[in-house]
């Protein structure tokens, strides 16, 4: 619209710029031409009254000067009539008398051949000429006999310039206008799409997990329909996904008791390992694992519950060293924790809690489902502090390096299958939460790294 706008300016003003240059340029050249023609010819008139005196006789209806066959007065001196003329803006005046030039100014071999003959043949003859690289008009006027005429140029750089003058201004002027146009065209456009900007706003912020976000145009007559569609749409949504965080939660809740039961009762079992029947110890140990995965399913299943369920959570000044330090080397069960030293006091408005299972999911991911973890790096940069998981596994292929972080999205061309899918989805959203952003890409040397990018600052 705003390109529109300027075109449409564009193109209006060039016209009535082109229009108006034709008209005036025309209008200011005929008139310099005809004050010129009139000048010489009144020059013209008063030389006849000085060489020939007034006409002795002419035909009816004819004007004096177009009287017959005039001749000299006695003793005149064709120069001193010259001198005797008024003084006008020309440039150069000559008169061709009796077959010879006198010149006050300007000489002769600068007039044009036929414009000295279009004159001497009883013609008012005007053209444009160039003298000393100066633009002038040579006007001829006959002198009322066959053979005798009289010449003046005058000066164009006045009106050259005047027309240089219009046509800059028009340029301008046409130029200014396009920007009108396009400020006009941004201010209509902006008043225009601003009940869409704030849906494409709004709509964004629901695509987040912002399901509180509603359209406040809904008495808007154009957009009121729409403005209601979408906030019952973003309503209903909203409490789906309320209800379906009750239902994983109480779910959760619900299968912790027997959970319990049966950690409890497998750590038992294990206990006496030694006196089980080696044929029993490979599937107790097979059920080990599998209640341990069901365990990590039901914690982040709580987890999650907790989010979609409006957990607001509680910020506090963290150090970030210290934390990353203590949650990763716990989840590792070794030190695999290196601080730069413009990061050792970086601090940041944080949840505690789930900081630090940020960095015990992106621990135990590359410790349980790629090869080990090779290290955990806490540097200055980015939004203020980066943090990087290095793993020892295969990579993580570019086609899933956005789908690991939805929701039992697995990376199978990974090597980490075995995963239950929910692990990266909670780190993703814990660090959504702190305003800070999260990517996976390779590793230096083979492996997986993840960089995880918070918004910190000195403490």
């Amino acid at each position: 619209m705003m390109l529109a706008y300027g075109l449409l300016a564009l193109g209006l003003s060039s016209v009535l710029a082109i229009v108006t240059w034709s008209v005036v340029s025309d209008y200011l050249t005929e008139q310099r031409d005809s004050a010129a023609v009139v000048v010489t010819s009144d020059s013209a008139a008063a030389l006849r009254y000085g060489l020939f005196g007034a006409p002795a006789s002419c035909r009816p209806g004819h004007e004096q000067a177009e009287c017959d066959n005039p001749t000299l007065l006695p003793g005149v001196r064709p120069m001193d009539v010259l001198n005797s003329l008024p003084s006008t803006d020309a440039a150069a005046t000559m008169m061709y008398l009796e077959d010879h030039w006198y010149a006050l100014t300007g000489k002769p071999s600068d007039l044009p051949p036929d414009v000295i003959q279009g004159a001497l043949g009883g013609s008012v003859v005007q053209r444009r000429i160039e003298v000393n690289g100066q633009p002038v008009l040579a006007v001829g006027v006959p002198l009322g006999r066959q053979g005798d005429a009289f010449f003046e140029w005058h000066p164009l750089t006045t009106l050259d310039s005047t027309l240089r003058t219009l046509k800059l201004t028009l340029i301008s002027a046409a130029f200014a206008t396009a920007l009108i146009g396009l400020a006009v065209g941004r201010l209509a456009s902006t008043v225009a799409l601003r009940p869409l900007a704030e849906l494409t706003r709004v709509a964004r912020a629901v695509a987040t997990g912002k399901l509180d976000e509603r359209l406040e145009a809904e008495n808007d007559p154009h957009l009121g329909g729409l403005a209601r569609s979408f906030n019952q749409t973003a309503a209903d949504l909203e409490r789906r996904v309320a209800a379906d965080a009750r239902f994983a939660g109480d779910v959760s809740h619900e299968l912790r008791t027997p959970l319990m039961t049966m950690l409890n009762s497998m750590q038992l079992i294990q206990n006496h390992r030694a006196e089980l029947p080696a044929a029993v110890r490979e599937p107790v140990e097979l059920l080990g694992d599998d209640l341990e995965r069901f365990r990590r399913l039901v914690i982040d299943l709580l987890e999650i519950s907790r989010d979609d369920g409006g957990d607001r959570g509680s910020r506090e000044i963290v150090r970030i060293a210290d934390l990353v330090r203590a949650a990763a080397d716990a989840a590792a069960g070794r030190e695999v924790t290196t601080v730069e030293s413009d990061a050792e006091h970086l601090t940041l408005q944080a949840d505690k809690r789930r900081l630090e299972r940020v960095i015990a999911n992106l621990v135990e991911n590359a410790e349980d489902h790629a090869g080990g973890c090779k290290g955990v790096g806490v540097r200055a940069g980015g939004l203020g502090v980066i943090i990087t998981v290095d793993d020892a596994g295969p990579g993580i292929a570019a086609e899933d390096r956005t789908r690991i972080f939805e929701r039992f999205g697995r990376g199978e061309t990974s090597g980490r299958g075995r995963g239950v899918g929910l692990g990266l989805a909670i780190v993703a959203r814990h660090v959504q939460w702190h305003h800070g952003t999260i990517q996976v890409t390779d590793r230096p040397g083979g492996g997986a790294r993840f960089t995880v990018e918070l918004p910190a600052k000195s403490g």
